[in-house]
């Protein structure tokens, strides 16, 4: 099968479409899906060729982090971002989102702060809050086509409350590639404020070309001592719904307090999960993995021309992700009339901007991971719902 080829994923317990009535308001039977961030085209064949043994063998006893998992982690690190991982530095949560709320878990209490910098994945300020934790904001700001820091005023919103400050590299949802001195500049800013730093990297891998990702380690790696890194196969590959994902810790007293939160709360990892991770991070996966970029690229583009041509949208330019973040502004209309239209006029299910905090008000967000066709239909339903501004 091709990224083109079309799968139906309705009626399948899919979230991203089962769910979208129910959440936004659009009808899977004649809607579109382009919120939650998982792609509709099936995985690597070397996934399902893995996953395929497993069903033939068919004992699905318990399983652990075995070498060749981790090895195959460090392998990709090592092969894919010059970043250099010892295998021991390596734990396995359920997805980023369970690692994320470990960290709270783990190194802060509740009524503590968590310095974010929106617009930034909504579920950074949802996981704080579900913890009884308070965010802090530190919006980030408008440099041309794409954002930058500034740090003194994070630090005039700082409330000497905060313990963890979570960052987003890649940076979702705008796509945004950090410079190893913007990187530098972050891990300093937790230091100087005595935050343990989380870096969300799980977009590392849809880097299109003319960029370069740098993992936080390799731009500061003095930082290691008040930094972890989360990682994970399931944007790259679709496989999320696994819940496998891995916080890369190199500091020994850090880790030693994630695997006693981890041994206390009796974790051990999915069988099927590790073992479609081993198969995804290999030279097959690396190969598929470049062809869903260029796929990714084309969709890109596409995309891009379609919603730039509608007077008052703009799309702003993608260095990675699959996920096109659409500003409204220049529409003048309300947040309100702008997503109605969206919604009940394009029939499509995107994710709102304001859910990505301060600065995203006039903005959606659309999932671009799909088929050809699908990204064809969604530009010209875009165009229709908005004809009268043309």
């Amino acid at each position: 099968m091709t990224f083109n080829d079309p799968i139906d994923r309705r009626e399948t317990h899919s979230s991203k479409w089962d769910q979208m009535q129910e959440l936004f308001g659009v009808s899977p039977e004649d809607g579109l899906a382009m919120w939650t961030a998982d792609s509709c085209y099936p995985t690597a064949p070397c996934v399902r060729e893995a996953l395929q043994r497993a069903v033939d063998h068919g004992v699905f006893g318990y399983s652990w982090e075995y070498p060749e998992y981790l090895d195959a982690i460090a392998w990709w690190m090592r092969t894919r971002h010059a970043w250099s991982v010892d295998t021991d530095w390596i734990l396995t949560t359920q997805g980023l989102g369970n690692a994320i709320a470990l960290c709270l878990d783990v190194w802060s209490e509740p009524g503590d702060g968590v310095a974010i910098f929106p617009p930034v994945y909504h579920e950074f300020a949802l996981k704080v809050k579900k913890a009884g934790r308070v965010v802090t904001e530190c919006p980030l700001v408008r440099q041309g086509d794409s954002y930058g820091l500034d740090l003194d005023d994070a630090q005039r919103r700082l409330t000497g409350r905060e313990k963890l400050l979570i960052w987003c590299s890649p940076q979702n949802p705008s796509g945004r590639i950090w410079t190893p001195e913007e990187l530098r500049a972050v891990s300093e800013f937790a230091q100087k404020n005595g935050l343990i730093l989380i870096s969300d990297e799980i977009h590392h891998d849809l880097v299109y070309p003319g960029n370069r990702f740098v993992p936080m380690d390799m731009a500061a790696p003095e930082a290691r001592t008040w930094t972890v890194y989360l990682t994970a196969a399931s944007k790259t590959f679709n496989i999320a719904g696994q819940r496998t994902g891995n916080m890369i810790i190199p500091d020994p007293e850090l880790r030693a307090a994630m695997k006693q939160r981890l041994r206390s709360l009796d974790y051990k990892p999915s069988a099927l999960g590790v073992s479609m991770i081993e198969a995804a991070y290999s030279p097959d996966g690396a190969d598929w993995a470049d062809a869903q970029i260029a796929h990714l690229a084309s969709n890109r583009d596409l995309f891009d021309a379609g919603i730039n041509a509608i007077p008052g949208l703009w799309s702003m330019p993608l260095q990675s992700t699959y996920l096109a973040w659409v500003d409204f502004a220049g529409t003048g209309m309300a947040f309100d009339e702008f997503q109605a239209r969206i919604r009940d006029v394009a029939k499509i299910a995107a994710s709102p901007g304001p859910s990505f905090g301060a600065g995203g008000e006039s903005w959606m967000r659309f999932n671009l991971a799909a088929p050809r066709p699908l990204i064809e239909d969604a530009v010209g339903r875009m165009q229709r719902a908005f004809a009268d501004l043309q």
